[in-house]
């Protein structure tokens, strides 16, 4: 399995050879050569497998330059019941017949981010212990990446982790998730403003390729394709554990704003999962649910992103959106670069007049968005209705896939995170705060370790050497 850039510009590479580096050196994301493709026999023999099982199988696919006992054995030091709570990993709750939530949020952080996060860890840990290097993470979060991120790479030998976060945007619960870490290989940087300007940081310092070859930087956002290769394994556990047999197809509802998550979904779906729906749901940012509906991409600017009640998907330019778009044109890489060169300089465009527009319906995705009325009500309906407790962007994947939902075909909705992390959302919506997992009882009032900076390139650039050159 190589790996190539969507903008065509990188050599094909090995897996271990993009493990590290995050954006391509043309300023694209790595994406497989050929998706793999799983035969009705395959799908057979993988229904009955564990989670961990099914985990080697799946990866085993796109990583083969690990050798196979390795790779098992970093998967079963990932995915352990005291790890995630459960041995299931990602257990399904079934509401109704035909109407379930898959379980993502038990790992250490309650999100589902600690899915991949916790495998990228120790990914990233092999790698380095095999060249004897040391890497510098850097990356941008909304909510929940950069606990993730942190709780994975925490104390580990070889990795400081450079977080970026918008100052105030955060719910309670999650900023301090961050911030209470007194570890010292991490590093909390607040910024002067919305998650879009973290990103575009991140993306800078990524493409200053001497900087970047120099301070040995790598990313753990979802351009980091280990973290979506990652995500494809709960599609297909999910899959087994709504279906008797594999001639059943199910949809999937699945909360959005990076387009991470339900680009792994899209991977599942080219290797043959029997996915029909892709159904991507957004808040009041709904730069994607525009797409989809009517082919005008148009990335908002910092003023018009909103600050809503799901803050993990206040996203106004989706990184991943790039892989898409490159299976959406048939690979043409020289056609991806020219319309990531407009989104780069801030502009839009617009695919509604051409052949591309009418192959989106070839891929199963439909799309929505919910704002915060709608959302509240939906947590108050599923609290009632099945006595099930769901967070703001879990509530808006349930009512966009709800709106979707079509008789005979199991929908599967992915949970984003635990309720107790929007804690004031949930009294709105219930009258009563949700339960906290032991060992949150008081983590706002933990002390906090953190830095703020303006949105400034050149000024992250300096505080990543600074404490470089402090710890050498």
């Amino acid at each position: 399995m190589r790996y190539i850039s969507t903008r065509g510009g990188m050599p094909p590479k090995s897996f271990s050879e993009i493990l590290l580096s995050g954006l391509s050196p043309d300023g694209g994301l790595a994406i497989p050569e050929t998706y793999p493709q799983i035969t009705a026999a395959e799908l057979d023999a993988w229904r009955g497998l564990n989670y961990q099982s099914l985990a080697f199988e799946i990866l085993s696919r796109f990583v083969d330059d690990i050798p196979a006992e390795d790779l098992r054995r970093i998967i079963d030091r990932t995915y352990t019941s005291e790890i995630f709570g459960n041995t299931d990993i990602t257990p399904l709750k079934t509401l109704e017949p035909g109407l379930h939530i898959l379980g993502l949020s038990n790992g250490p952080t309650l999100a589902f981010k600690d899915i991949a996060m916790q495998l990228l860890g120790n990914l990233f840990q092999y790698q380095l212990e095999k060249i004897g290097n040391e890497l510098n993470i850097l990356g941008a979060t909304s909510g929940d990446t950069g606990s993730s991120a942190e709780y994975a790479m925490r104390g580990k030998r070889g990795i400081r982790v450079f977080m970026l976060s918008p100052l105030g945007k955060m719910s309670r619960f999650q900023t301090a998730q961050m911030f209470s870490l007194q570890d010292k290989n991490i590093f909390n940087i607040a910024i002067r403003g919305v998650f879009d300007d973290c990103q575009d940081i991140v993306k800078a310092v990524s493409n200053d390729r001497a900087f970047k070859q120099a301070h040995r930087i790598g990313t753990v956002n979802s351009i980091n394709w280990a973290r979506i290769v990652a995500q494809v394994v709960y599609y297909f556990k999910g899959y087994f554990a709504a279906t008797k047999n594999n001639d059943e197809q199910v949809s999937f509802a699945v909360p959005s704003g990076n387009f991470g998550n339900i680009c792994a979904g899209h991977v599942a779906r080219m290797m043959g999962l029997p996915i029909k729906h892709l159904i991507l749901a957004t808040n009041e940012n709904d730069v994607l649910d525009e797409f989809f509906k009517t082919g005008i991409y148009r990335p908002r600017t910092t003023t018009e992103t909103k600050h809503t009640s799901s803050p993990s998907m206040d996203i106004s330019k989706a990184s991943n959106f790039e892989r898409f778009i490159s299976d959406l044109t048939s690979r043409n890489a020289n056609q991806v670069a020219e319309l990531w060169a407009e989104v780069d300089n801030g502009k839009a465009f617009d695919l509604s007049a051409t052949p591309f527009f009418e192959k989106i319906k070839d891929y199963g995705f439909v799309s929505g968005n919910s704002n915060h009325a709608a959302r509240i009500a939906t947590i108050r309906e599923i609290y009632q209705k099945y006595h099930v407790l769901v967070d703001t962007h879990t509530a808006d994947g349930l009512k966009v896939g709800q709106a979707h939902r079509e008789a005979d075909i199991p929908l599967i909705c992915l949970e984003t995170a635990q309720a107790a992390k929007f804690a004031e959302s949930i009294i709105e919506a219930i009258g009563q705060e949700p339960k906290r997992p032991a060992g949150f009882e008081n983590l706002e009032d933990l002390p906090q370790r953190y830095v703020v900076k303006d949105a400034d390139v050149q000024a992250i650039k300096a505080y990543i050497d600074e404490q470089c050159n402090a710890s050498v």
